[in-house]
């Protein structure tokens, strides 16, 4: 079978820094807009989160070697994005500087993770109705199972874990593409394979 060239790509950035507010989304999402202008311009674009280490202080969380700022972007905006690199972003108080940028394929996968969707209110019957009008418009056909519900910035983003299984390539695909829900540039309904069902309950 011919390998599939997806029409978004992940671009990924080493970062340099101490700590950054635990509650970053909405200020990360304001410093790449002023950093790449033409970012909300695309509708399927958005910032995968940072995973993090927690700190002491509950109000931060530490950046180590591994973490990495991620965008899902046209691949078209790919160079775009690598501009990045060197840009210095303010988080709250703290500062995050870019490395180099490395290309990631989307790789189609059976089962599909998204570590937080969004959701409009804690009723997970309406949630799954909300998911499955939105796999019925993307003509996709999957077994979905939600994760802990999760409250983020200050209550401002509410939703939950969710995981998808029983796709095909076409139908991952798709998902890793349009991913699900609002919210994309806050690191809500993104995609990544995974292999576990045991993976719905991390937490974002």
């Amino acid at each position: 079978m011919a390998a599939v060239v997806a029409e978004m790509i992940d671009v990924a950035f080493a970062l340099e820094g101490d700590a950054v507010p635990r509650e970053h989304r909405f200020a990360l999402a304001e410093a790449l807009q002023d950093a790449l202008p033409w970012l909300g311009d695309e509708q399927h674009a958005g910032v995968h989160r940072l995973k993090l280490v927690a700190s002491g202080d509950g109000a931060e969380a530490l950046v180590s070697p591994r973490t990495r700022l991620m965008l899902r972007v046209p691949r078209g905006r790919a160079e775009a994005v690598d501009a990045l690199a060197g840009a210095e972003l303010s988080l709250g108080r703290r500062r995050i500087r870019a490395g180099r940028s490395q290309r990631r394929e989307l790789l189609p996968h059976g089962t599909l993770y998204a570590p937080l969707v969004a959701a409009d209110s804690r009723d997970e019957a309406q949630f799954l109705v909300a998911v499955q009008l939105a796999l019925d418009a993307l003509g996709v056909r999957a077994q979905p199972v939600c994760g802990r519900w999760q409250a983020a910035e200050a209550g401002r983003l509410i939703g939950c874990s969710l995981m998808l299984s029983g796709l095909d390539r076409d139908q991952s695909l798709a998902l890793l593409q349009r991913g699900l829900g609002p919210h994309r540039r806050l690191g809500c309904g993104l995609f990544v394979p995974h292999r576990s069902a045991a993976a719905v309950g991390t937490p974002a």
